[in-house]
């Protein structure tokens, strides 16, 4: 079960299943998708019920599977999705992380974790991998050496070594709070910045569009950057 609640310049997207660590259905996933990609709010924080961040894909439905490439194919469309959109996504990692969970968190825009949070991949324990877009964005977010040793080891991280290895951003005992100080920031801005910065075109066209991006801004807050000045 997905829930969001809207509190002005934030949406809140939690994933509602403690007793089953926030292990995601295929249904789950959809809903997921909608909640995070249909906000009008510039800033999204993920976050999960109860104890667990999110265990993942359930395994019950990823035993039950007619056609695992599908499902696999279904959970990278939906971190694309979330990586794509225009709000800016926080993860807010309270609990464990496992799997599918840990790729859901690398698909948003900013990850935060609490003293309490863990992080795992477990899939090589199980004979799996995650296949929600991890193998492509763990190495860009932690370089190939960390990537490689946490998901063939298959270990759990704590919140102070997801930090060393660039897995997470920041160790903070309130995620929200992260998510709704970002929401305070001018949210064209947010957005150019994050088109920009997640923006994978060849160096010349990301230059053009970065200043392209620049002159849009300038045109829209130039009179309040000259009033702020004159305070």
């Amino acid at each position: 079960m997905i829930r969001t609640t809207d509190d002005g310049d934030l949406r809140v997207v939690t994933i509602d299943r403690p007793a089953r660590r926030n292990a995601l259905r295929p249904t789950d996933l959809d809903a997921l998708e909608a909640a995070v990609t249909g906000a009008d709010a510039p800033v999204v924080l993920l976050r999960g019920s109860g104890p667990a961040f999110c265990a993942g894909a359930d395994l019950d439905s990823v035993t039950d599977l007619d056609d695992p490439e599908a499902f696999a194919k279904h959970g990278q469309r939906v971190a694309d999705a979330i990586e794509a959109t225009d709000s800016v996504v926080v993860a807010g990692i309270d609990g464990a992380a496992r799997g599918g969970g840990v790729e859901l968190a690398l698909a948003c825009d900013v990850r935060v974790a609490t003293p309490r949070a863990t992080l795992g991949e477990p899939g090589v324990r199980l004979g799996l991998f995650g296949a929600w877009g991890g193998t492509v964005r763990l190495p860009r977010v932690v370089g190939e050496g960390h990537a490689l040793e946490f998901s063939l080891s298959g270990r759990v991280v704590d919140a102070d070594e997801a930090l060393r290895m660039g897995l997470v951003s920041r160790i903070v005992d309130d995620p929200r709070a992260v998510a709704a100080s970002m929401a305070d920031n001018d949210h064209r801005s947010l957005r150019i910045v994050k088109e920009r910065l997640r923006d994978r075109g060849n160096r010349d066209g990301r230059l053009e569009r970065e200043a392209a991006g620049f002159a849009e801004l300038h045109r829209a807050n130039v009179d309040d950057i000259a009033a702020s000045r004159e305070k």
